[in-house]
């Protein structure tokens, strides 16, 4: 199994870490991933937007960003409010992803944006 990633940009190494076709099935096996991930795949939130969003607790949905940001199909950055606060914004840094079953194998391919 083998996972293919597609660009619009060009992107490095660092910034696009090997995700294994298991590790991106097991990641959008889970259902709480995959509302998290929606949650921000509408646009850019803060833990506390994508956990109201996607309907789970701040815990459940910053444990989940954490995953997806680990695979890198999720990026964070600060943003610092008018008072002087800051708080971590969380977008979705994957577009696409595909299955294919070939041949009694199965591949994943991710485009990314941005």
């Amino acid at each position: 199994m083998a996972v293919g990633q597609q660009s619009r940009h060009d992107r490095t190494e660092e910034s696009a870490p090997e995700l294994s076709t298991d590790r991106l099935l097991d990641l959008f096996g889970d259902e709480y991933t995959r509302r998290v991930f929606e949650a921000v795949s509408e646009r850019p939130r803060g833990g506390r937007a994508v956990a109201e969003a996607a309907d789970v607790s701040r815990a459940t949905a910053y444990r989940r960003l954490n995953d997806l940001r680990d695979a890198g199909l999720v990026t964070s950055e600060y943003h610092i409010a008018s008072d002087g606060h800051h708080c971590k914004q969380f977008a979705a840094s994957a577009q696409h992803l595909s299955i294919s079953l070939d041949g009694g194998d199965i591949d994943a391919a991710i485009s990314f944006g941005r």
